[in-house]
């Protein structure tokens, strides 16, 4: 950090002919700043994904988002952006222009956030497999006595290698 910070950047530059901290300082170079805040937000909200825009709008992370202006728009690919830290609102985008904001309507009263998403997900996933134990902890009650089959996990059958093998005969 120090070489670049006090040799290099205070070293004339091959390709500018100056130093590139007096090139920096020098010609009074600013930023380009959007001319929205709208642009500013689209700029910070770093998480984009691409989604083709259907008839009852656009359905991400389990939600649907509306908004009017996408009517002309259905069945064409789109990018959203949006907050991961408020997902009840996304940022559409179509051929790299701002389009609209939509919202999902299950949740535009309140921010949530795409970890609360996924909590609930996991809690929902949790209490499906208690209660597929509960049930098949039912059915071995009324099979009969003689030898019951341990209670396997469901799982789906194993594939059969293609990997074809011989023996080696005498």
């Amino acid at each position: 950090m120090a070489f670049i910070v006090g040799t290099y950047n205070q070293r004339p530059h091959s390709q500018i002919d100056e130093a590139p901290h007096t090139a920096w300082l020098g010609k009074g170079w600013l930023p380009r700043m959007p001319d929205s805040l709208d642009d500013l937000d689209l700029l910070l909200m770093t998480v984009a994904k691409p989604r083709t825009v259907q008839r009852d709008g656009i359905h991400f992370q389990g939600l649907r988002y509306i908004d009017t202006t996408m009517a002309a728009y259905v069945g064409e690919a789109v990018t959203i952006r949006f907050d991961p830290r408020d997902v009840s609102e996304i940022r559409v985008l179509h051929k790299n222009r701002f389009l609209c904001r939509a919202v999902s309507p299950e949740y535009a009263d309140r921010a949530v956030t795409l970890k609360d998403i996924e909590t609930a997900r996991k809690d929902f996933r949790r209490s499906l497999r208690s209660k597929i134990r509960e049930r098949v902890g039912r059915v071995l009650d009324f099979l009969p006595t003689g030898d019951p089959a341990p209670a396997a996990p469901l799982r789906a059958p194993a594939k059969k290698s293609k990997l074809r093998t011989y023996s080696e005969g005498d």
